[in-house]
């Protein structure tokens, strides 16, 4: 399971919820919702950034996600996250890291 930190995401009025126009991501045990090019998530009444805790390398994944691979890409930074058996991966230094 990947840790992800617990980062408050301040001045946020947008509530998040099904139909309120953002993509919505299922991840772990949630679901996250894209903005502005992160992953926010509603928890305990605030909406936090759902950013992985710390670089977690995906083992055993052979596919190369890539457009049109079949997997729904979603641009997160700098790079795009592919959604997979619900979580993300990101391509990193020639391997798949878990988001």
């Amino acid at each position: 399971m990947v840790s992800v930190a617990h980062t408050t995401h301040t001045d946020h009025p947008h509530t998040h919820g099904s139909g309120c126009g953002h993509v919505a991501v299922p991840h772990a045990d949630h679901v996250d919702f894209v903005h502005d090019g992160h992953f926010h998530r509603e928890h305990d009444g605030h909406t936090d950034e759902c950013e992985p805790g710390g670089h977690v390398t995906h083992e055993g994944h052979d596919h190369q996600h890539q457009a049109g691979c079949g997997h729904v890409a979603v641009p997160h930074g700098d790079h795009v996250d592919y959604i997979h058996d619900g979580h993300r991966h990101a391509a990193h230094a020639g391997h798949w890291d878990d988001h």
